[in-house]
């Protein structure tokens, strides 16, 4: 049977992806940083247990090879012996793994650029010596760069004449462009998700950045939003299973898909309303006030590294600008193609404010047990 390399199956997103792909009989080799078999099981249980209980998964580990490396080293730090047998069994790559770390140009550049490289290059000895038939490469809507009030498409979405807001956006923007000059005779698929928050089948999540973020805005006694300000907030669970059927799909519609909530997308007033009607608490908008907070963010930001004002200043300085741009992205093509769309973020927002704030913002995992070899 044919296998799956999978990078970044231990993230948030990798997580729903590799065990919806797992559930659905594929077989998987998992790229992960870990000094042992046992270490890289762990980091995989952390994650995955949102989905899972400890039977399923451990009833599900005769379809995994874990492949020990690194990003970050030479030709990934894969061995001599896993580049043969992923030589012999893999016949597509799917790349996940990437750092969100929005401020960091150091991060961004060793992670999401040079980390990419490496897979393109590994990409390439699959192409030349194994039987590589799809690559596919989960980007972001930020490569659409800074924006206003549009709703933008796929095909019109790069353009390197447009500012990028960060260097995630920048450097994910060129991992598109690096795949497509150094693949040109590989089936490519790239996948775009928008804001990712949450889950629409339960409240839990293990990502709690954007959610915080999220839980400030929305409990300040005036939000700083023009209410019609559209935001694209997507499930994951609805993401995870989109890249996991296009991924494995014979041959798909087009090149790139829009992972997002897209025309449907909420307005502020919307989101706010169903707080309002779950939580009981009032929301009163003033978008005029929106300068003025920006100013109030970047002076947080600012604030001696370290203590509670500056982590909140560079969350909020990290989301501000992708709440205020009023600027969605068409899904039509992923919907028409998986067959169901995203769910709404006010059928769930609700019970992901209450959890996220009732467990302060953290998801209180199990250990993996230690009969699970």
């Amino acid at each position: 049977m044919s296998t799956i390399f999978v990078t970044g199956g231990n993230g948030y997103l990798g997580s729903y992806t590799a065990t919806q792909l797992l559930s659905e009989g594929h077989r998987l080799a998992l790229l992960v940083r870990a000094g042992s078999r046992r270490e890289a099981l762990e980091k995989l249980w952390a994650t995955w247990q949102l989905h899972w209980d400890v039977e399923t998964f451990a009833a599900h580990l005769s379809k995994i090879r874990i492949i020990r490396g690194d990003l970050h080293a030479p030709d990934l730090g894969v061995s001599a012996g896993d580049q043969d047998r992923l030589r012999e069994e893999a016949d597509s790559i799917l790349h996940i793994a990437a750092s969100l770390n929005r401020k960091s140009d150091k991060a961004c550049l060793n992670t999401n650029l040079r980390g990419t490289l490496s897979v393109i290059k590994l990409a390439r000895f699959l192409r030349d010596h194994g039987h590589l038939q799809r690559y596919s490469h989960v980007s972001t809507v930020a490569v659409a760069g800074e924006r206003n009030k549009e709703i933008v498409h796929e095909d019109a979405a790069i353009d390197f004449g447009r500012s990028d807001y960060d260097p995630y956006g920048r450097t994910k923007k060129f991992c598109e462009h690096m795949a497509r000059e150094l693949l040109p005779d590989i089936p490519l698929t790239f996948f775009r998700p928008s804001i990712v928050m949450g889950d629409a089948r339960h409240e839990r999540t293990t990502q709690f950045d954007m959610v915080r973020a999220f839980c400030v805005i929305a409990d300040l006694p005036l939000i700083p939003l023009d209410p019609n300000t559209r935001l694209d907030i997507v499930n994951a669970d609805w993401v995870g299973h989109a890249i996991a059927t296009l991924h494995t799909k014979a041959e798909t519609a087009f090149d790139t898909y829009h992972l997002s909530a897209g025309i449907s997308s909420l307005s502020a007033r919307q989101i706010a309303d169903a707080l309002v009607a779950s939580t009981g608490r009032t929301a009163r908008f003033a978008g005029s006030l929106d300068r003025a907070f920006d100013v109030a963010v970047r002076a947080m930001n600012r604030a001696p590294r370290g203590t509670p004002v500056a982590g909140l200043g560079a969350l909020l300085k990290v989301f501000w600008p992708y709440v205020t741009y009023d600027t969605v992205f068409d899904n039509a093509r992923a919907v028409t193609e998986v067959g169901r769309a995203p769910t709404p973020f006010d059928a769930y927002c609700s019970d992901l404010y209450r959890w996220s704030k009732a467990n302060d913002f953290t998801f209180r995992a199990t250990p993996l047990p230690a009969s699970i070899a």
